[in-house]
């Protein structure tokens, strides 16, 4: 089958696509911009990429006329808490548009349970875009879930990024809430098995895991699994807002999605239905295995997406390939180069940089660097890295987003997601002669900006010095 998997760069359809490709469906790939699809080279020559902004009028040209199913993997609750529930409802609407001019015989799409009256914003728009999908010319099959639970997820993610960091916590009270959460593999599981599926055509079907828990008691079987220490005292005067600064400086999230899932938490998700997992013949994995499975994936390094290198995880919505050319004009640099003995390991250093291993000088500073950005409203360092050694433009990086990962070229441009008057890159590049080149550049924006830069002259000198010092030290 020819399929269009729409969301291919999110975390669910990054772990999709593979899937698809092992089954031998051709794939159509559609992304804002074909650089933020992060995936292996090999597996970018089995796939087309199609650039479409489903937010754009559409264009339906762009489009191959073939296609026989489709998945709709598009949500917009993380890049806003007031108007995402028109950007998804527009979204639908153009790709229904899209849809139209071709022979797309099935739509699927992942949305949320929705079995109560009283909906937040976040789960209404969900049943919305459902409802519209239904209008289209494809027969529709829905899923309908809670929260998903696997290396990478949003939810797993906060979850983890609690129990890890704070062994007592004082909650609010939509810490009694239930919900039924499933596992990453049974999500993926149902998502292939309606493929073609005509018992499935026209159908929404809840879906869950085996286990009703509280959000307490998810982080409670969360500890024991980890063998951690964790004292729960959960208040009833937390309100949502500060419900949601409480997630954001905690966790690796950022505050938009911080209030729509708080806004989401005091609902219950409760599957009503077991008739897809009867049809499919699945036994649902339990809560504590879900996490068990995360961690050996994890701990292998095998993290194939996260939900922190979605363009919404940061500060731009925008196409990045624009900051690939550094600008000289207006602009204030650092520019340090050294002569390296052992290039490649230096390659692989500089390939690492980040996340657990480190800005190889400095750390404590980098750290205090990203506190102060998380309290200004950044993204902070919790974001990490998804992988220990592999980058792919595109990916998010601590606070910064790649924006070029050449190693053929060895070459490496991050560009600043944090707080800064201005704008702010650092490239890394060894040339032909094995001199690695480390340049800090900064584009301030007024007067604020240059004093910005002025002011941090001297960690600069102590950071970026020991820093390219530390790799080339490594490659020795």
């Amino acid at each position: 089958m020819k399929i269009l998997l729409t969301g291919a760069n999110g975390y669910i359809g990054m772990r999709l696509l593979p899937l698809l490709i092992e089954q031998g469906h051709e794939v159509v790939c559609s992304v804002r911009n074909a650089n933020r699809l992060s995936v292996d080279p090999e597996l970018r020559k089995k796939i087309e990429v199609v650039e479409i902004d489903f937010l754009d009028d559409p264009d339906p040209e762009i489009l191959p006329n073939d296609i026989d199913a489709a998945y709709y993997l598009i949500h917009s609750m993380s890049a806003s808490t007031s108007d995402f529930d028109e950007k998804e409802e527009t979204s639908v609407r153009n790709f229904n548009a899209y849809i139209k001019h071709t022979q797309c015989k099935q739509v699927i799409y992942l949305g949320g349970i929705v079995n109560q009256e009283n909906l937040s914003k976040h789960l209404w728009s969900r049943k919305n875009v459902e409802d519209i999908l239904y209008e289209s010319k494809a027969n529709v099959t829905v899923l309908r879930a809670a929260i998903i639970v696997g290396s990478g997820s949003a939810s797993f993610e906060i979850i983890r990024d609690l129990c890890e960091k704070l062994p007592v916590m004082i909650t609010p009270k939509w810490v009694k809430t239930k919900c039924q959460p499933i596992a990453i593999r049974d999500v993926l599981t149902y998502l292939t098995g309606v493929l073609g599926n005509k018992s499935c055509y026209n159908e929404s079907f809840d879906v869950g895991g085996p286990n009703i828990l509280t959000y307490k008691q998810m982080m409670q079987e969360y500890s024991k699994v980890r063998n951690l220490k964790l004292y729960i005292f959960d208040v009833p005067f937390m309100s949502p807002k500060l419900s949601s600064y409480w997630l954001y400086f905690v966790t690796s999230t950022s505050y938009k999605l911080a209030l729509n899932l708080v806004d989401s938490m005091r609902i219950e998700v409760i599957t009503k239905d077991k008739r897809l997992q009867e049809i499919l013949n699945v036994t649902p994995i339990s809560y504590r295995e879900s996490i068990e499975l995360a961690f050996k994936k994890i701990k292998q390094n095998q993290v194939v997406s996260s939900w922190k290198d979605s363009m919404v995880s940061g500060r731009f919505r925008k196409d990045l390939r624009r900051y690939v050319e550094v600008p000289d004009h207006g602009c204030l640099k650092d520019v340090q180069k050294i002569k390296l003995t052992n290039p490649e390991q230096a390659l692989h250093n500089i390939w690492s940089i980040g996340g657990k291993r480190g800005w190889y000088y400095g750390n404590t500073l980098w750290k205090f660097r990203g506190y102060l950005d998380k309290l200004f409203g950044g993204v902070g360092l919790r974001r990490g890295r998804t992988h220990p050694s592999k980058i792919y433009e595109g990916d998010s990086l601590d606070f910064w987003r790649v924006i070029l990962a050449d190693k053929n070229e060895r070459r490496l441009l991050l560009f600043a997601e944090m707080r800064v008057p201005g704008e702010a890159w650092l490239e890394f590049k060894i040339d032909k002669d094995n001199v690695l080149y480390q340049t800090a550049t900064f584009r301030p924006k007024g007067l604020w900006g240059r004093l910005y830069w002025y002011t941090m002259l001297p960690f600069h000198y102590f950071i970026f010095g020991g820093m390219i010092r530390n790799i080339a030290k490594s490659s020795s």
